[in-house]
């Protein structure tokens, strides 16, 4: 969008009136961008310094009720006039600089030969993070450690022992028993 336009040097004010008179047959002159603030003090509505200025005769008025700016269509002077007035408007977008990417090839020379270390740090970073959450959550789960199979092995260890032991007390006791018959 736009605002009322903002009337900064001469060349712009000669531009403004070449094209007013053109419309000329349609209004007297047309809204810009200058207000009376509370203060009295005339001010442009997008903040551009008041650095010039084309009053018309006995211009501006001092009266409380007119508080906005015509720019007469006629000769292109300014008027102080009461806000309720019909008039046509001026207005102006603010001027905006666009960036082709295709410029992008040229600009390859003058960037940061280091640039590259900060994305490789970042991919290194997240890469342990999720290597670390990876074994914790392996870890916390038991899964895969191993803990089963050596508990499992040594159940099956210490179950061969106590048969072996049996073996060896039933052996002997058969020895015992044997002595004691003859």
């Amino acid at each position: 969008g736009g605002m009322l336009t903002s009337v900064e040097d001469p060349v712009e004010s000669k531009f403004l009136t070449e094209h007013a008179d053109l419309y000329a047959s349609k209004t007297s002159g047309f809204w810009i961008g200058m207000y009376r603030n509370v203060n009295g003090q005339l001010l442009w509505l997008d903040n551009s310094a008041l650095d010039f200025v084309n009053w018309g005769d006995e211009q501006p008025l001092e009266d409380e009720l007119a508080s906005c700016v015509e720019l007469s269509a006629a000769n292109g002077s300014w008027s102080v006039l009461p806000c309720s007035s019909q008039k046509g408007f001026i207005c102006k977008k603010p001027k905006i600089t666009f960036y082709l990417f295709t410029d992008a090839k040229k600009n390859k020379a003058n960037r940061d030969p280091n640039m590259w270390i900060l994305p490789t740090l970042v991919v290194i970073i997240l890469l342990g993070m999720g290597l670390i959450i990876f074994f914790l959550f392996r870890v916390k789960t038991g899964s895969g450690t191993g803990k089963e199979m050596r508990g499992s092995r040594q159940l099956e260890y210490s179950h061969a022992l106590t048969a072996e032991d049996n073996r060896s007390d039933s052996t002997n006791d058969k020895e015992k028993n044997e002595h004691t018959v003859v």
